[in-house]
């Protein structure tokens, strides 16, 4: 008799494999009061979410904590990954998808702009070595090239939200009513204009002081009050963040998001 793996099902959902800043929460080395919390929502593994839209699941960056963020959560395949930005926390885990090349029998699109794919080919060169070496396994992707214009994946009109990041420029993106805009300090204009009649927006929100490339907690609130989503989810903290402390100050409407939260995907 076939047993079934006890794979989740994500449709619908926009879950949160991991909710912290770069360092991840608990930092190495630190014995704050958050990095030795007992709340478990304030144990954060790196940023990045799981969507399950209509055509299959998208996974949008991939972590240095990914195996263990998808292991957690039972996350048995993945259709697409999506990125926002080359930078190592948001990277480095890409060999994890490993596992997931031999579900699907093939190769994983990567839908990402061109100075993510560079960094893809530089980091994990081994991976399109005209000959494979022997000994080990290696992603196989192919990648999409996007940019700034909409395109449909896996039954979903994707919007992409330039957004600055310090002095880099990266993207979020808007599925539906849902808007994910993570590590910025800065949204253009012409972004705002995009991000109108949302049900969610899932904002970057490193610290309570003022950052050069991150949102600090009262930058946060004031873009939260500006898009007046129905509902704010606030993202990537440090652990200058308590997750009781804080979340006790919020307005009505902006929440603190935390790693294995998982949301209902609307207007797809």
């Amino acid at each position: 008799m076939a047993v079934s793996l006890p794979f989740r099902d994500p449709a619908g959902e926009m879950i949160f494999l991991g909710t912290g800043t770069s360092v991840g929460v608990p930092m190495v080395g630190c014995a704050c009061p958050v990095c030795t919390s007992d709340d478990p929502r304030d144990r954060r593994t790196r940023t990045s979410v799981l969507l399950g839209l209509p055509g299959g699941t998208l996974l949008v960056d991939t972590t240095p904590d990914l195996r263990s963020q998808l292991l957690r959560e039972r996350i048995g395949r993945v259709d697409a990954v999506l990125y926002t930005h080359e930078h190592v926390d948001h990277l480095y885990g890409l060999d994890d998808v490993r596992p997931l090349c031999f579900a699907r029998g093939g190769p994983i699109p990567v839908y990402c702009e061109a100075l993510v794919e560079d960094r893809i080919r530089r980091a994990f060169d081994y991976a399109f070595l005209p000959m494979p070496l022997p000994g080990g396994g290696v992603p196989k992707l192919v990648f999409e090239r996007i940019g700034t214009e909409p395109f449909d994946l896996l039954g979903c009109r994707i919007v992409p939200l330039r957004l600055r990041h310090g002095v880099f420029d990266v993207l979020g993106f808007r599925f539906g009513d849902v808007a994910y805009c993570t590590d910025t300090n800065f949204i253009p204009e012409e972004t705002f204009e995009l991000l109108g009649g949302l049900d969610i927006l899932v904002l970057d929100c490193l610290r309570q002081t003022r950052h050069s490339t991150h949102f600090s907690l009262e930058e946060s609130l004031e873009v939260a009050r500006r898009v007046g989503a129905k509902r704010t989810l606030l993202i990537h903290f440090s652990h200058d963040i308590s997750h009781r402390d804080v979340s006790a100050t919020l307005p009505l409407g902006v929440e603190l998001a935390y790693d294995g939260l998982a949301v209902a995907l609307t207007g797809l």
